[in-house]
Formats: structure tokens, sequence, C-alpha cells
């Protein structure tokens, strides 16, 4: 279906129950997503809801099926959500509908190789986007070993170049990869892995709209005015700009 002509949600200007949500499990909190369309990690947007502040504090990194951090990845793993730091660099989740109006107006019509060509995306930036492209889904202890960058004085620059390609929305987190010994066993933390947004959205089916930036950036807008304050409003116009 088009995504124009969706209807576009069912939480409304001055409910305050839409500001007071509280969850338990995963699936309640893939409805918020859904409902909202832009859910962060942690406080980013005034009156806007976030992960941290709908779930109980107890359940985070119990490791169990009620902890959100492990759904934040499941998210993105299960194609539900766009996960990724996208915004102010900041982990947020970006629902199905409203990730491509996102991609539009957050993203570029240019690509990657032409940006750096053009003096806008740093060389690290290119090189890393063209290894994860090459090898979709890998991890990041891999992802340093390829670019070179795994040196600790080079860390610094490798996270700068991820978040640099996450701002731009050319990549998404698309899961985690656990460590594991010659045995198969489980054996240290987990590393984040990553994949080109081309190919997450593929893989998952996401709509294209095919709405220029302006018309992306009014249909968020008025998207948001339906359920957000006015104190929201005014911060989200300032990152949709």
């Amino acid at each position: 279906m088009n995504l124009e002509i969706r209807y576009m949600t069912n939480f409304k200007k001055g409910d305050n129950k839409s500001m007071e949500y509280k969850v338990k499990t995963y699936e309640e909190a893939l409805d918020v997503i859904e409902e909202i369309g832009l859910l962060p990690l942690a406080t980013l947007i005034p009156d806007l809801p976030s992960l941290n502040t709908i779930t109980l504090p107890e359940y985070w990194h119990s490791e169990s099926e009620f902890d959100p951090w492990i759904w934040r990845t499941k998210f993105s793993t299960d194609g539900v959500a766009a996960y990724g730091k996208f915004i102010k660099k900041k982990s947020v989740l970006i629902s199905r509908h409203l990730l491509p109006y996102v991609k539009k107006v957050l993203g570029y019509t240019e690509s990657v190789e032409e940006r750096y060509f053009n003096g806008t995306v740093s060389k690290e930036a290119l090189d890393i986007y063209r290894i994860i492209r090459q090898a979709e889904g890998i991890d990041t202890r891999a992802l340093r070993v390829k670019a070179g960058l795994k040196e600790k004085d080079k860390k610094r620059v490798f996270d700068n170049a991820l978040l640099e390609l996450q701002e731009s929305m050319d990549i998404v987190i698309s899961g985690i990869q656990e460590k594991k010994n010659a045995e198969g066993e489980k054996n240290g933390w987990s590393s984040t892995a990553f994949e080109t947004y081309d190919s997450w959205t593929i893989r998952n089916d996401i709509d294209i709209v095919s709405l220029d930036k302006e018309d992306s950036k009014e249909y968020l807008m008025s998207y948001f005015k339906n359920g957000c304050s006015n104190e929201s409003l005014k911060r989200l116009e300032k990152i949709f700009v």
C-alpha cells in the first residue's frame, strides 16, 4: 500500500494517555513504536516517550524476555522498526511506516561515493560503508579489522565514521552477533551488527515513497501534530529541517 494514503495514527493531540505508556512485553513496546512512530531509547524530545520511560527499570539488563536492552536490536532483527543513532547522535527506533519519510528528510539523494568526492563524507566513512555493503550484517569487531581501525588509538575515528553513516541513514543497526569460542559456546560480549539502509529496507519489504524532502517533512510534522505537545513539535521541527 502506498504510504501517502495510509491512515496515519490513532493517538490524538491532548490525549494524556499517549504520553503515559507503560509496557512490560516486547509486543506492547512494538505497539507504542507503531503508534508514535519515533521512540528514542532515552529521553530526547520533551513530552515524547522513550523506551526507558515506558518500561520498568528493574527489567533492564535482566537478560529476560522482558529486558528492553534485548528488545532494542530485536526490533531491527525482526524487521519491525529501524534502529540506529539517527538523531542528535542518539539511538532511536523508527516505525516501518515513518522510516521512508525520515530517510527522505535526514538522508541524501546522492550516494556515499558522490558525497565523498564532493568533500562531504570522510574517507573512513566511505571505506566502512563499502565494507558493510560487501558484507551486510557484519559485526563491529570484524568491521574494525577490515577497515584497518582495530588499534585502540583509532577507535574514535571508527566510532565517528559509524556515527556519520548512521546520522545520514546510510546504515542501520541490523542486530547483534554473539562472540563464541571454538566449541560454539557464547564467550564474551556480543557485538553490534550493521547493514546498509538499502539492504535492510529491501530485505524487510519497507515501502518506498515518492515525496521529496519538503513534502516528507510536511508529512512528518502533520503526523506528529496528531499526538505531540507544542514543545515536542518545536523540537521535532528543528530536527527535521
